[in-house]
């Protein structure tokens, strides 16, 4: 995002004092557009892609051309004090920065599953295909670059190829803003795109709050799209836009999940030994073996300029997963019913109510004051049948009026499952299954609890939530918050209560 606003400023100059409140709109701009969803986002940030491969092309032809019609005589580059001494470390600081440029393949493994089938080999193939271009166009500026003696200033290295090569008009502004600023804006899509599923994969194991497991209606991680985008926002401003001082940032990080990826991979192939293992591994061990060292020159050579920040801040985040792990741990054996544990069955299986009331027309304020007036259905959402579950059950039954149990299912499979565990359980109770394939919950509960009211407006709808109630406050974060939400969103209904069971935590 830096480098993509660095871009705009060497294009307009007289923009320079709006780098940050640059940076934070096309931030929001970016949230925004993948909160549409994946199918939106993907469309809306391919062009600027396939825009930026031509230009990088258009410059490297053209500086060529250029360069072999003058005799093949490089052009000095401008004189230079020297600020530091050539020594190794100035020369490992410089191999760690041009490094993060292979940042940016990981969104690839992270995302095998969003490929069309075969999965794998499609993935393969977009991953070949990402690096023979950046090999390619990393290559081909470098060597114009040299060749037209351009050096690093306050003008960008690109900005400056493209004035030598292509002049300032029309073909300029396509590189400079019509594609290389656009591809840099739109570059942190990857982890826009990334991150969030990484969440969900962390949430499925419970190292990560359960809420980053939810999609919103368009397919997208919204949680975690908003979970990545406050903080980067935080260090945008902080670092008032400047790419040097966020360099260290980014490649202390990637690194350290780039080593530790390879380092799986090469435990994975010792321990199967599937066919073809030994070479797989070698692959893996020489990418551990790299990645970690960018990692630790990283660390090293620009721990003052910014990377104590990472250093310090990872191990933080490891210990607070590992805390969250815990916690979902204990709750779990709290949650789970154990051998006896089991729901008193009520008397008789209840039902929902039939309407009464003049064909179910709603009833008369002064007779929603009179008790004898009121007719009631509970309704009891049901996602697992654990022990708050059950208690809430078993509450619902004691109240000896008709009870309804909704469950949401994310397909047909798992609601067919659902009902032979509630068959197993003894199917006291009538069982709804609300079928939500994007995984969405509170929307189509709310949706089915409305629906419902209106086919029985003469009947006061009660919703019984178990709600999980943990020691310490941080802790409510790690848990659903259906009950709240729901009553959110049902509180603009006449004729609905939204009520909790609270199952307390050890």
């Amino acid at each position: 995002m830096s480098s993509g606003v660095a871009a705009i400023t060497s294009a307009i100059p007289s923009v320079s004092s709006a780098t940050v409140p640059l940076g934070l709109v096309v931030i929001a701009v970016l949230v925004f557009g993948n909160l549409r969803g994946v199918k939106s986002a993907g469309a809306l940030f391919a062009a600027p892609t396939y825009m930026f491969i031509a230009a990088i092309a258009l410059i490297v032809t053209v500086g060529l051309i250029d360069f072999a019609t003058h005799g093949f005589h490089t052009v000095a580059p401008p004189p230079r004090h020297a600020t530091e001494g050539l020594s190794a470390l100035l020369i490992l600081r410089a191999f760690s920065s041009g490094a993060t440029a292979m940042t940016g393949m990981e969104v690839v493994s992270n995302s095998v599953p969003v490929f069309e089938p075969p999965e794998a080999d499609n993935a393969r193939r977009v991953l070949t295909i990402m690096i023979a271009l950046l090999v390619s166009m990393f290559i081909g500026v470098v060597v114009v670059a040299y060749l037209e003696g351009v050096a690093p200033g306050n003008e960008t290295v690109l900005s400056q190829i493209a004035h030598r090569t292509v002049g300032s008009g029309v073909l300029y502004a396509y590189v400079q803003i019509a594609t290389t600023t656009a591809i840099l804006l739109v570059a942190p899509d990857s982890a826009v795109n990334g991150f969030p599923r990484l969440l969900y994969f962390m949430a499925r194991d419970r190292y990560a709050p359960i809420a980053f497991l939810r999609m919103g209606d368009r397919l997208a991680f919204t949680a975690g799209i908003v979970g990545l985008a406050i903080p980067s926002a935080i260090l945008y401003a902080a670092f008032s836009g400047q790419t040097e001082p966020l360099i260290p940032l980014f490649a202390v990080g990637v690194f350290v999940a780039f080593t530790l990826a390879q380092s799986d991979m090469v435990a994975h192939w010792w321990r199967d030994r599937e066919r073809g293992w030994r070479r797989a591994l070698a692959i893996n061990l020489v990418g551990a073996v790299l990645s970690g060292g960018v990692a630790i020159i990283a660390a090293i050579t620009k721990f003052g300029e910014g990377a104590w920040l990472v250093v310090v801040l990872i191990p933080l985040i490891v210990l607070a997963c590992l805390r969250i792990h815990r916690h979902y741990e204990r709750a779990h054996r709290q949650l789970v019913p154990l051998g006896g544990e089991t729901l008193i069955a009520p008397p008789m299986r209840l039902s929902p109510p039939q309407p009464t009331r003049d064909g179910g027309r709603p009833a008369a304020p002064e007779e929603q004051d009179a008790p004898s007036e009121i007719e009631h259905l509970l309704v009891l959402p049901v996602a697992v049948l654990d022990l708050p579950a059950l208690r809430a059950l078993a509450y619902a039954a004691s109240l000896q009026v008709p009870v309804l149990a909704v469950h949401v299912s994310p397909s047909e499979d798992e609601g067919e499952r659902f009902h032979r565990y509630w068959k197993v359980w003894g199917a006291y109770l009538p069982l709804e299954v609300v079928i939500s394939p994007y995984r969405a919950t509170v929307a189509p509960l709310a949706n089915y609890i409305e629906a419902l009211h209106l086919q029985q407006p003469g009947v006061t709808l009660t919703v019984i939530v178990p709600e999980v109630v943990p020691t310490r406050r941080w802790q409510s974060i790690l848990h659903g918050r259906i009950a709240q939400r729901l009553r959110r969103i049902l509180l603009r209904h006449e004729g609905i209560v939204v009520t909790s069971v609270p199952f307390h935590l050890d």
